[in-house]
């Protein structure tokens, strides 16, 4: 059994909904998005080459520790030297904590970002397992455009439409690379939709759990403590697929024609479960 797990993709994949389902599983805790590497490892040269940390870390620390999940008692026992391996190490002992203080095994972390920072969580995280989900391109760009545009703030401004492409592409790519990894497994939005309970028991064997059913009874109420509705981050209180016709509803039919062209050629055939 697994006593750590990652979710991976692009924004607006479903990630949220695959999160809250195996938050549900009572071995497994899960929190907000930490987005713990993105500000843990530094952008520029030479710091990044030495493993060190950005200088970035320490007031994110102290806005998620303290101010998003109340605990003000961890900002405490992070090593003297600011090196990423040694922190990572900490943050590991810190979602362990957190998942024993409800009496759960495992922690599950789901940042959609991480998936720039594998390698870090393979080299940092002994005995880790990797979940990517994947969307259809179209519908991830319609939702991604219509997000960017509804809350602007929270999104770093309003993206355009090859912003939005791009990023989708690049998630995929970056899935690709790691086909064929044993601790990496690779889920279609659509097929979770469509067949929830075969892909929760897959994804449970993959993770050396037994499958409950409440996995899908409760997985509106883990949501309540996994999701930021004021990004636009929800969970419907039924899995049904969100698929439908957004993409025809935000975008003109030049830009249709436009992103289904740039999509056009890129398969999700080789992440079927």
């Amino acid at each position: 059994m697994t006593k750590n797990i990652f979710i991976v993709g692009c924004p607006r994949s479903g990630t949220t909904l695959l999160q809250s389902i195996l938050a549900a599983h009572s071995d497994i805790a899960s929190f907000p998005e930490t987005k713990f590497f993105p500000h843990l490892v530094p952008g520029k040269e030479p710091w990044k080459s030495l493993g060190m940390v950005s200088r970035r870390f320490k007031p994110y620390l102290y806005n998620f520790l303290v101010k998003e999940i109340g605990h003000p008692e961890l900002l405490a026992n992070w090593p003297p030297l600011p090196f990423i391996k040694f922190y990572s190490h900490r943050f590991a002992e810190i979602l362990t904590i957190l998942a024993a203080e409800q009496g759960k095994s495992i922690w599950l972390e789901k940042t959609p970002e991480h998936r720039f920072y594998i390698n870090e969580i393979e080299n940092h995280f002994v005995g880790v397992k990797i979940i990517h989900l994947l969307r259809s391109g179209a519908d991830v760009v319609a939702s991604l455009y219509e997000v960017t545009h509804k809350y602007p703030h929270l999104w770093h401004g309003k993206w355009d439409v090859d912003l939005c492409v791009d990023m989708w592409l690049e998630a995929v790519e970056i899935s690709r690379r790691h086909l064929g990894k044993n601790h990496h497994i690779f889920v279609q939005y659509e097929q979770l939709v469509e067949q929830p309970q075969a892909v929760a028991e897959k994804l449970s064997q993959f993770l050396g759990i037994d499958f409950q059913s409440q996995m899908l009874a409760n997985y509106g109420d883990a949501a309540k403590t996994v999701s930021l509705a004021a990004a636009g981050r929800t969970v419907s209180s039924e899995i049904r697929n969100a698929n439908s016709q957004k993409f025809y509803q935000v975008f003109t039919p030049e830009q249709q024609e436009y992103v289904l062209k740039r999509l056009s050629g890129v398969s999700l055939d080789d992440f079927v479960l």
